[in-house]
């Protein structure tokens, strides 16, 4: 999990949850905006479409609408300027060889 160098990503209980899932963190240079700029943009996405939509019941329900919109909106209607226009689906597709697909 990559992260900014906020001291609640520095605590033993986030590293104590990194540990237990089996993920390891990382963390960007001190004063790398850029670093930030990509998943900052992501959050305020999620935040906007599905969080600020409605007022959500449950966290399971909030749970399975980011997963959702993730899934069927950000992944595979969004078209980004970089990569030609393509969704990060396709561009997926077009850059893994096939020998990785297989697998």
């Amino acid at each position: 999990m990559h992260s900014d160098r906020g001291s609640q990503f520095r605590s033993r209980k986030v590293a104590a949850v990194l540990t237990r899932h089996g993920l390891v963190g990382s963390m960007g240079r001190v004063g790398a905006a850029g670093d930030n700029a990509a998943m900052e943009s992501f959050f305020a996405l999620l935040q906007k479409n599905v969080r600020d939509r409605e007022v959500w019941a449950t966290h399971q329900e909030l749970r399975i609408a980011i997963v959702t919109w993730i899934e069927r909106t950000y992944h595979r209607r969004r078209r980004q300027r970089r990569p030609g226009r393509l969704t990060p689906v396709e561009y997926e597709t077009i850059m893994t060889p096939p020998a990785a697909l297989a697998a």
